[in-house]
């Protein structure tokens, strides 16, 4: 699973006008459900997401998570963020998922960010959705599950 994390002050995500989902001070994360992905990457990125330490505390920066924050998480499947640009112009989405896996995997990402505690909303997965938001800092980072499987990494 790939994400694409935002601090933000406010965001929602719309499908054909109607708000599905709207949080507070929180995480935006777009993810991507990879075709070799598993249910260790659900618990992974569920974790790594809700341990994040983005949040400012007074004058510390990076101090808090987004619980100790009292923020929630809005979860967007977003299956473009796992394009491979490599190669020509135009972007492969063969790394991507296929469509079932990437539901219900997703599905479990979000009950997951729940079962921790964490607020967590969503979009409509496979829709067209407009995403509106307000990235607190700018803070946007990137979270990858397939970290996990390389083994520890300095910091």
């Amino acid at each position: 699973m790939i994400a694409v994390v935002q601090r933000v002050t406010r965001a929602s995500v719309q499908v054909v006008e109607e708000t599905v989902g709207s949080i507070g001070t929180g995480l935006l994360a777009l993810v991507a459900v990879c075709g070799d992905d598993g249910p260790s990457d659900v618990q992974w990125m569920a974790a790594k997401l809700c341990g994040l330490r983005i949040f400012r505390h007074g004058d510390k920066h990076f101090e808090l998570d987004v619980k100790q924050a009292g923020g929630a998480i809005l979860l967007v499947s977003n299956f473009t963020v796992a394009a491979v640009t490599r190669h020509g112009r135009r972007p492969s989405f063969d790394r991507a998922a296929p469509a079932v896996k990437g539901a219900e995997l997703f599905a479990n990402l979000v009950d997951r960010v729940r079962n921790l505690g964490v607020p967590a909303e969503t979009g409509r997965f496979g829709a067209d959705m407009v995403v509106h938001l307000a990235n607190d800092g700018p803070v946007t980072v990137i979270v990858d599950s397939a970290e996990s499987r390389r083994g520890s990494t300095p910091g």
